[in-house]
């Protein structure tokens, strides 16, 4: 019998039995250091090594509170993201929650922002992938690429031709397979993270307290806002929950590598902030499309390890585009599932396992995106795309304690509903300080989603037209999800 009304919930019994469907099938084949590599190396990459720039020159020296109230912000977050990811294992993320939670149109709208989040973080990402290697390439060997093939239009380019490269080789790298994939991110965040250690030692023994005054120079104001800008530099830890389709034990490992990733991540980049005000003032890490580099070589004088620090980059970055796509594919894929965008394109490549052709159709939108579009005018974007989502997640995990209190949940959020509660004035209060331009952008999109809703997803929703299970009208026992 067909669902009615555009707050239809998802049975979360049907959500779970559906991922062994013929043909929608995903390979479980990531373990729990695997997930938590992803959640590392979904992190650190664009954020410690090309936003800090941006976040200094806000902040000053007080950039360092800026991180550790990001930190914050996302902790509380994550604790919900891992309670939902444990107790729905099923691919979408935030959408699927929202699905299971708060009804199809929000499930839509979060899809939508996630579609946002995820595309658009890919091309800023890849972007800073650029920068960084004409970083190496000078620092190494001398030799840039032309501004005319490695930077948008608006910044002087023609196109961001090493953007464009590095999205299309991940794109094949997913099509492959997620095994492939993730042993491939495995290798890139032991490599990165023994850049940073290398980054951090040769700071500390460089270091010099002098850059460090006047510590907050904007005060409590600029600290809030460099945090809202450095937000960015957590992205990434909701990623890991777009693999739970593919994990080998979900209710298990999903929670230790949300959780996880966040916290080594987080005494990563208190230690490389610190280091990095050390040895160079904001104002020279500012203007850099490789600020850590630029310290190295304009702060402490070292450019041997300036060569180093641009090449770990390099691989840092590449394997933030990885998971962060990997994860838009997910999404992408789960509400094709559904019904909601074309179901054709859910369809798993029977050699590899993978939904190939929706990846390689994402793959060349968001190259094309990279190509033509600068850093700053979308980073901004992804952060109130990815605090939208936080939201509407820890008002999933509010909603469901009360519709389905006897739903299995291996992980639970203590003392909730209190920690949900402050999730969302954290993601709200670094929402409030984005400026208007990025609020008109995040709401078009919203408004350019809710046509197509109107006009495709609505009528085509699998819920909608009886082909999967609504839970009904009021709270339901596990016992009913059969």
């Amino acid at each position: 019998m067909a669902a009615s009304g555009i707050f239809a919930t998802r049975d979360v019994g049907s959500l779970i039995t559906e991922t062994s469907e013929e043909g929608t099938t995903l390979k479980r084949a990531v373990s729990a250091n695997q997930l938590t590599a992803m959640g590392v190396g979904a992190i650190i990459g664009t954020g410690i090594f090309v936003v800090i720039g941006e976040g200094s020159s806000i902040a000053g020296p007080a950039v360092i509170l800026s991180f550790v109230l990001a930190a914050v912000a996302c902790a509380f977050s994550a604790l919900s993201y891992a309670e939902l990811a444990s107790s729905i294992p099923v691919s979408g993320s935030a959408y699927t929650y929202a699905y299971a939670t708060l009804g199809e149109l929000v499930a839509w709208i979060i899809g939508w922002d996630l579609i946002l989040e995820y595309g658009v973080s890919v091309a800023a990402i890849a972007v800073g992938w650029g920068g960084n290697l004409n970083a190496f390439l000078d620092a190494a060997f001398g030799f840039a690429l032309p501004d005319a093939i490695a930077t948008s239009p608006e910044d002087g380019g023609v196109f961001n031709l090493p953007a464009v490269f590095i999205v299309l080789a991940i794109t094949l790298l997913l099509v492959r397979g997620v095994t492939e994939s993730v042993r491939v991110n495995l290798i890139m965040v032991v490599i990165k993270l023994t850049v940073l250690v290398f980054f951090i030692v040769v700071a500390f023994a460089n270091f010099s307290t002098g850059n460090f005054s006047p510590f907050a120079p904007a005060g409590v104001d600029g600290i809030t806002a460099a945090a809202a800008i450095i937000f960015f530099a957590y992205i990434g830890f909701d990623a890991v929950s777009t693999g739970s389709e593919e994990a080998r034990n979900p209710a298990k490992d999903l929670p230790i590598a949300i959780l996880g990733s966040l916290i080594i991540c987080t005494i990563f980049y208190v230690l490389t902030v610190v280091g990095a005000i050390g040895i160079a003032t904001p104002e020279q890490m500012s203007g850099s499309d490789a600020p850590l580099a630029t310290a190295l070589d304009e702060g402490a004088g070292l450019g041997w390890a300036a060569a180093i620090l641009a090449l770990g980059a390099v691989v840092a970055i590449t394997s933030v585009v990885l998971v962060i796509f990997y994860g838009q594919t997910r999404i992408f894929f789960a509400m094709c599932r559904d019904g909601l965008l074309p179901r054709r394109l859910a369809a798993v490549n029977q050699r590899y396992g993978t939904p190939a052709r929706l990846t390689i159709i994402l793959g060349v939108l968001i190259a094309i995106l990279a190509a033509l579009v600068p850093l700053g005018t979308i980073v901004e974007l992804v952060n109130i795309g990815t605090l939208f989502a936080f939201v509407l997640v820890n008002i999933g995990v509010i909603v469901l304690r009360r519709t389905r209190p006897d739903m299995p949940r291996p992980y639970r959020v203590p003392w909730s509903p209190v920690l949900p509660i402050i999730g969302i004035a954290f993601a709200v209060y670094l929402m409030s300080d984005l400026p208007w331009d990025t609020w008109i952008r995040f709401i078009a999109w919203l408004v350019v989603g809710l046509l197509i809703y109107a006009v495709y997803g609505y009528r085509n929703s699998r819920l909608r037209r009886g082909d999967v299970d609504s839970p009904g009208p009021g709270p339901r026992k596990d016992g009913d999800e059969s």
